[in-house]
């Protein structure tokens, strides 16, 4: 790829969900507060919900390597699990021998002892669940009921559910006050505003390696934060399409034009007036000259 060109380690605006890139937003960051100071407090369930892209995952991953020691984490990424499904991967995740467990009443019993031998240790469990949208009915209210599991003094088990805002949506339904009413916090993450755009942009540049001016100009970056409505994940996408255009013919310092390009090859973003330039060519055929380049560069033959 462009590594060489621009003088860095390792790609600056790739989407997975790379900790090591965390750049502590203020949306985050009070999502983080707010988990930490439920669980401290022993609610039960949390709920933290964010448009697609917003950085719920990335967030989940923080929240798994910066929860205090105190408690025990399972991390369910695939919520699309009936009750079965998903009683059976919380217990792997807390390390349940399910192997010699025939029926879901021995599963639930394991599950329970598990939770009170944590309890015991000196631990509490916390439970993670990612797209918790696609939960299906029957296991949000398994969900509900694992949560009524708890000693004179604290709850077995905290839940911390991370989700579009499709979640809110599905919880505002009357079948689901119950669970509704067990949510004591919440949080929504929002979109970066154009200074945050500029700092987290600078910070996966400098984390990638980069030494060198900004190459991301301040009018470039209220393009692109207007084109993407700073939404991290599209401010990666078109990122990388500019960094990949300019290595393409050679450039370094990145134009409107590259923006351009970038954002009418990405979905769901949309061309602004600040960054309208005329442009003829095929933005498929730039993107694929610009591979064409970089292959070539590493030594590929055509």
């Amino acid at each position: 790829m462009y590594l060489y060109h621009y003088g860095l380690r390792e790609l600056p605006f790739t989407i997975t969900p790379n900790t090591q890139f965390y750049y502590d937003l203020k949306s985050h960051h009070e999502a983080f507060e707010v988990v930490l100071t439920a669980l401290k407090t022993g609610e039960g369930f949390i709920k933290i919900t964010g448009e697609v892209g917003t950085g719920k995952t990335l967030l989940c991953r923080r929240l798994l390597n910066d929860i205090p020691d105190f408690f025990k984490t399972a991390y369910i990424p695939d919520s699309y699990l009936n009750p079965a499904e998903l009683r059976l991967a919380i217990a792997q995740e807390l390390s349940v021998e399910t192997e010699q467990l025939t029926n879901q009443q021995q599963l639930a019993r394991a599950l329970q002892q598990r939770l009170l031998d944590v309890n015991k240790s000196g631990q509490a469990v916390v439970i993670l669940i990612d797209e918790a949208q696609a939960l299906p009915e029957e296991s949000l209210e398994a969900l509900r009921l694992l949560s009524n599991l708890e000693t004179e003094r604290r709850k077995l088990v905290h839940i911390i559910l991370l989700g579009q805002p499709e979640l809110d949506e599905r919880l505002s339904q009357k079948a689901f006050r119950q669970l509704r009413q067990r949510i004591s916090f919440a949080h929504k993450l929002t979109a970066m505003n154009v200074d945050e755009t500029t700092e987290y942009i600078a910070h996966r540049m400098d984390v990638a390696g980069y030494k060198g001016a900004p190459i991301f100009d301040w009018k470039l970056i209220k393009g692109l934060h207007r084109s993407s409505r700073g939404v991290p994940r599209l401010v990666n996408m078109l990122c990388h399409k500019m960094l990949l255009l300019a290595y393409g013919e050679g450039r370094r310092q990145l134009s409107s034009k590259d923006l351009k390009l970038a954002v009418k090859d990405t979905e769901d973003t949309e061309l602004t007036r600040s960054v309208w330039l005329p442009v003829t060519v095929s933005v498929g055929f730039v993107f694929l000259a610009a591979a064409a380049v970089s292959y070539w560069k590493m030594g590929g033959s055509l």
